[in-house]
């Protein structure tokens, strides 16, 4: 085991050994069953798994716990199929990631009676869902991720707590000591001792119990200078979460549900937004975000076009029976992770649990009644109303209702970084306005570049009725700074909880920029544990900042896009 010393010479950090023997002597954890490792991993999403390989195979011990029962966040326990960029079969991701996806095929290849057509395709999309040239069912995801971990888990060098929720943590001098876990079923409870952590929750649940300043929802304009950003900053007004589910379609079949008990409330609900809302949420009427005007959507579960208008059955479709076996599948499955399953009227970051539950379950019957509807109320191209046949899809899930294990959070609590990701280095409309049209070309870039990604700048709806913003941004760098908090000197953010502001969030937030932040927040552990340093030593000796890239460099993580 690698044992830590110093971050900075006035505040030595504590090796493993020396913060297990101070944990033993803790009165209130006296008894308590107690796990050591060089890395402590809180949530085992896609952030937290590339985290974990990151530091496994070089060289150090992880504990992961997870919430859950699935690791695999977004992809899996959420439901969302990867949502990327056009160039990512070939770059602007790491290595890692791209053999993840590589990975993905090959579990349809060899698994499933795939037509020879289906077979011969290099690019195999197994749903052909719109929105991502890859569209998996979660179970295909947690399956690769679990194959990934297992020989880690096997030899013993990685502990992986499913089931286990962080409930409080120990700090001192701006130094987490450790974390207490607890399951959430049983009530079994560890303590977790590292010399470093990770905070790859989807919510960003570390930084409160470890005192790591965080910002949540809207800064203003005075704030940050962003050209879209409000004049009043709002922590509360974060963005729409969503609860997926996931639904098959058997033609001729009756499966229509029993009428939910929210279903008059979400039948005449319409959104209060500014720019205003179309319509009903539960119509085909909603508001396009990248002009905020009316647009009509269709549907169609056999997978049909729906005249110039998108078919938003295919739009997360992770199942296209066409490239199986004739007869395999009845019908398509689909994830419903539409603009009419947006969670609006509760938030879910800082509230207690009976509160969190509450809007879940909220969600879920906003989900009910989207299910209901289309399968009795809808317009369908014959003149009818309604699709019988919709079923939902819990084995697809893992869960008895249908609905995914956990809500899709857009929005986390984000660090107070060293260094804050502003829409004037990654936006159009912003760079051209402050540095000038040719500056629109290409995002600002970082000398402590740490890895690449690419979105646009996508925000749903918000809690405080803010309506879509939806912007044209540019291949953009992860910058290292936004990887560390200004304060907490052990703590790592390992997903979307790094420097960015309620704006960037939104470029910052998918799968494979995800991965890449867990990836390095990982080998950051590694490099600042082996070199004997702290993280904000290696950004700011430029000795180590170029060592460190060229480490990273090495195993895969792009630090540039092509010119």
């Amino acid at each position: 085991m690698i044992g830590a010393t110093g971050f900075l010479a006035s505040v030595p950090v504590l090796s493993s050994e020396s913060l297990y023997a101070a944990a033993k002597k803790d009165k209130h954890r006296k008894g308590m069953a107690e796990i050591c490792a060089d890395l402590v991993i809180a949530g085992g999403g896609i952030g937290g798994c590339a985290c974990a390989l990151a530091a496994l195979r070089n060289g150090l011990s992880v504990v992961m716990t997870e919430e859950t029962d699935w690791i695999g966040g977004q992809l899996t326990q959420q439901g969302v199929p990867l949502d990327e960029h056009r160039w990512i079969e070939n770059h602007g991701a790491t290595r890692s990631y791209l053999n993840f996806r590589k990975a993905l095929r090959q579990y349809y290849q060899s698994n499933y009676p795939l037509t020879p057509q289906a077979l011969s395709q290099k690019e195999l999309n197994p749903g052909n869902g719109a929105v991502s040239r890859l569209c998996v069912e979660p179970t295909a995801g947690l399956s690769v991720l679990t194959a990934l971990l297992a020989p880690w888990i096997s030899s013993g060098k990685l502990t992986l707590l499913l089931g286990y929720k962080v409930k409080e943590a120990e700090v001192e001098q701006d130094q987490v000591k450790s974390l207490w876990a607890v399951n959430k079923l049983t009530g079994r409870s560890y303590l977790l001792i590292a010399s470093y952590f990770a905070d790859a929750t989807e919510m960003g649940d570390l930084l409160p119990m470890t005192n790591t300043a965080y910002v949540t929802g809207t800064e203003s304009k005075r704030q940050t200078g962003e050209l879209h950003a409000p004049e009043t900053a709002d922590p509360d007004n974060q963005q729409a979460f969503t609860l997926c589910f996931a639904l098959g379609y058997e033609p001729g079949r009756n499966n229509v549900i029993s009428k939910p008990e929210k279903y008059e409330f979400w039948k005449s609900y319409i959104p209060q937004l500014d720019p205003v809302w179309p319509g009903p949420l539960l119509s085909l009427t909603s508001t396009k975000p990248s002009t905020l005007e009316p647009v009509t959507l269709g549907f169609h579960p056999e997978g049909n076009a729906t005249g110039d208008v998108m078919n938003l059955w295919n739009y997360r479709k992770i199942i296209d029976r066409k490239n199986f076996t004739p007869g395999f599948y009845t019908g398509d499955i689909s994830i419903i992770n539409w603009p009419q399953n947006d969670y609006l009227p509760g938030k879910l970051i800082d509230v207690d649990e009976d509160e969190f539950k509450k809007q879940v379950d909220g969600a879920r019957q906003l989900n009910l009644s989207l299910l209901y509807w289309l399968q009795t109320e809808v317009g369908r191209p014959d003149g009818g109303t309604g699709w019988s046949g919709l079923r939902l899809r819990g084995d697809v899930t893992g869960t008895e209702d249908g609905m995914a294990k956990y809500p899709y959070i857009r929005e986390a609590r984000r660090i107070e970084a060293l260094f804050t990701v502003l829409e004037e280095h990654v936006g159009v409309e912003n760079r051209k306005l402050v540095k000038g049209k040719d500056a629109a070309t290409r995002a600002e870039e970082f000398g402590d570049s740490v890895g690449v990604g690419f979105y646009y700048l996508d925000l749903h709806p918000t809690t405080k009725g803010n309506n879509y913003i939806d912007l044209p941004s540019l291949p953009f760098q992860i910058p290292l700074g936004a990887l560390i908090p200004r304060k907490t000197k052990n703590l790592l953010p390992a997903c979307k909880n790094i420097g960015t502001t309620h704006i960037t969030n939104g470029c910052y937030r998918e799968h494979p920029v995800e991965w890449n932040i867990g990836e390095v927040a990982g080998m950051l552990t590694v490099f600042a544990l082996q070199k004997k340093v702290s993280p904000l030593e290696v950004r700011e000796t430029p000795g180590l900042l170029a060592e460190f890239q060229k480490t990273i460099r090495s195993q895969g993580i792009e630090t540039s896009w092509p010119v």
